[in-house]
C-alpha cells in the first residue's frame, strides 16, 4: 500500500516502503514553486529510511533548473546516509538531466524494473 505525500498543488506523490528500499512516485511539475517542499519532504523520507531510494519521475510533466538542483541535493543526502538514489525517468526528464550532464550522478534508469534489479544486486 502506498502512502500519499502532501507536496504542492502542482506536485503530487505517493510512497511505497519495502524491506530495504522505498519508491517515491511523483506526478506534476518539479519546478521553482515545488522545489522547497519537495526537498524537505524527500529529505525527511531519506532520514526516516530505508535509505535505498527509487524516485519514479516517469509521470513528471515538467522539470526546471530548480528541480534539477533539488534532485542533486536529494541524491547527495541519500549517499551521505549510506544509501543509494536512482531516478526512473521519462524522455522529458532524461533530456533535461542530460543537458547538464548529470545522468550518471543521478543514476537515471529507463524503468522501475531496472532500478529494482540494481537494488537487489547491491
Amino acid at each position: 500500500m502506498a502512502d500519499q505525500l502532501n507536496l504542492t498543488v502542482s506536485l503530487r506523490g505517493a510512497r511505497e516502503v519495502k524491506n530495504n528500499y522505498q519508491i517515491i512516485r511523483l506526478t506534476g511539475l518539479l519546478d521553482a514553486f515545488s522545489e522547497a517542499t519537495f526537498s524537505k519532504v524527500l529529505g525527511d523520507l531519506i532520514k526516516e529510511g530505508p535509505n535505498q531510494v527509487i524516485l519514479d519521475l516517469s509521470k513528471i510533466e515538467f522539470l526546471d533548473s530548480s528541480g534539477l538542483g533539488a534532485l542533486v541535493k536529494i541524491a547527495k543526502e541519500a549517499q551521505n546516509a549510506g544509501g543509494s538514489f536512482q531516478i526512473v525517468a521519462n524522455p522529458r526528464v532524461t533530456q533535461t538531466v542530460k543537458l547538464v550532464r548529470l545522468e550518471k550522478f543521478l543514476s537515471l534508469q529507463n524503468s522501475l524494473e531496472i532500478a529494482l534489479e540494481n537494488i537487489n544486486q547491491a
